[in-house]
């Protein structure tokens, strides 16, 4: 299981086996804080008391002075942070901290897992015959294994009482107050989010679209970081490859880009359908620049920032245009976020971690869901006279040209060009590809186009047990989810 995730954690590896003889944690490392003194298992109380950890505690700085006052600690890393919480608190660790995680504690002979509100880290598990297996990926699970489950956000899991709900994405009522006030609010959450995004002990950059969101994340951090590294990609003479440039002069980061080849990404898709662990048609592509852009990334940092989340909170897609009333949108918007984990957040998780790359999402920091979440729908509805997200615009537009501030909004599949790369690319990779047969061949997959036949097939070719992928594809366009009973001890559907 540890040698299928070495790419997410290149660095350092370690296990933990407790004297109880009851299981076994294992652990590939990403050195991002505490580089040569934080690697994992982290014991406690002589090995009574051992965790993993997955992903980034980013009040961790807050809460280290309080835990030194009454604990020694070993090293700088925040997964020690987790330790300590938890040996404190127990299960209610979580309501403590402010991250993007998943982690398992042995705690003698039981386990506790927990993953992080909205699902920025993922975490798979199956559970039978009393024998439990987690992982952060799919492709870690042993071939033949049946009833691998996403492992939910916002969730616990405790040996001795089962699963257990600790944050839901909020609905609150619409918060009354002027425009000005919600625009002002916007750029406070935001500041902080990027500030707090910033705290590593090795290079951070960012991906830099030129589209709004990527270039908000990009000027934020800019004055915090003396030199930031941005990167992007696209076909020859694509939007985004202009933007970003124009971006990067505007802000003077060292600015980095590559440009897409129909036979490089011919190349390279069964890898990226393999890291992505999907066939989903939209999920693909915006996966494709994605991973690209990872790997440039990669070269000259470990961390990066990214724009995703700013779409779901402030009604950027076209298909929020739909909806006229207020209400509607507000539920729409949150049923979003509530799905982004095994969607969006999906693709930048394994495109990054392909690379051993961390990404960060700052628009998805939780004082700043739940503030836009607030804002009053109607402020967020496009009109003739005013563009989708003219909130957020509004809250950034002394911070970037008025070109990209007002640019209008493009998924980033279409403005890197690979739409347009793709639609003469697929042509030739599916000549001879009969659909209605390949159709009629997997009638419990909805296979919407030659296209995602094309993706799920290379899906079959490059798993051993492709099974064991298929059943956990979160698809784009259907993205209905319902939070788990938090009541119940038994694994969640």
């Amino acid at each position: 299981m540890m040698s299928a995730l070495a790419h997410r954690g290149p660095d350092a590896e370690g296990t933990f086996e407790p004297r109880t003889g009851t299981g076994c944690l294992g652990h590939k490392r990403l050195s991002i804080i505490d580089p040569a003194g934080g690697d994992q298992p982290i014991l406690l109380r002589d090995g009574g008391l051992a965790i993993v950890a997955n992903g980034e505690i980013y009040n961790a700085p807050e809460l280290r002075p309080q835990l030194l006052s009454q604990h020694r600690l070993a090293t700088r890393s925040d997964t020690e942070i987790l330790l300590h919480l938890y040996d404190d608190h127990g299960a209610q660790a979580v309501e403590y901290v402010s991250g993007m995680y998943a982690f398992a504690i042995a705690d003698g002979d039981q386990l506790f897992l927990a993953r992080d509100p909205i699902g920025i880290k993922p975490l798979y598990y199956h559970q039978v015959d009393g024998v439990l297996r987690f992982a952060s990926e799919l492709k870690a699970f042993p071939a033949g294994t049946r009833g691998v489950r996403e492992f939910p956000p916002g969730t616990a899991y405790s040996s001795a009482g089962g699963f257990s709900t600790f944050y839901t994405i909020p609905d609150p009522d619409p918060l009354e107050d002027t425009t000005e006030a919600h625009i002002r609010q916007v750029r406070e959450r935001l500041q902080d989010a990027v500030a707090k995004r910033l705290r590593s002990d090795v290079p951070v950059g960012a991906f830099l679209s030129g589209g709004l969101d990527s270039s908000i994340i990009a000027a934020l951090a800019r004055p915090h970081v003396e030199e930031l590294h941005t990167f992007t990609v696209g076909t020859e003479g694509s939007l985004d490859l202009e933007a970003a440039r124009l971006v990067a002069r505007h802000l003077n980061t060292i600015h980095h880009e590559h440009v897409l080849a129909p036979d490089e990404v011919a190349t390279h898709l069964p890898h990226i359908i393999f890291a992505l662990e999907s066939f989903d048609q939209d999920l693909v592509r915006s996966a494709i620049p994605t991973y690209f852009t990872a790997r440039l990334a990669a070269e000259h940092v470990k961390v990066i920032l990214t724009g995703e989340g700013a779409d779901e909170l402030f009604a950027g897609y076209r298909y929020y245009r739909d909806f006229a009333d207020a209400h509607r949108l507000r539920r729409e918007l949150r049923r979003s976020v509530t799905a982004l984990h095994n969607v969006n957040l999906q693709r930048v998780d394994r495109m990054t971690m392909a690379h051993s790359l961390e990404g960060r999402v700052p628009f998805l920091d939780l004082q700043m869901v739940e503030q836009s979440l607030a804002i009053p729908a109607q402020l967020k509805l496009s009109t003739q006279r005013m563009p989708e997200k003219w909130i957020l615009r509004a809250a950034v537009e002394d911070l970037l040209p008025p070109e990209v501030t007002w640019r209008d909004k493009e998924q980033f599949d279409e403005g890197s060009g690979t739409i347009d790369l793709l639609a003469a690319l697929i042509g030739d990779l599916t000549d001879g590809l009969d659909v209605a047969s390949y159709r009629q061949g997997h009638p419990d997959v909805w296979l919407r186009s030659a296209e995602e036949c094309y993706y799920h097939r290379l899906l079959l070719d490059v798993f051993e047990d492709p099974e064991l992928i298929t059943g956990n594809v979160g698809r784009w366009a259907d993205r209905r989810i319902g939070p788990p009973d938090s009541k119940t001890t038994n694994p969640p559907e």
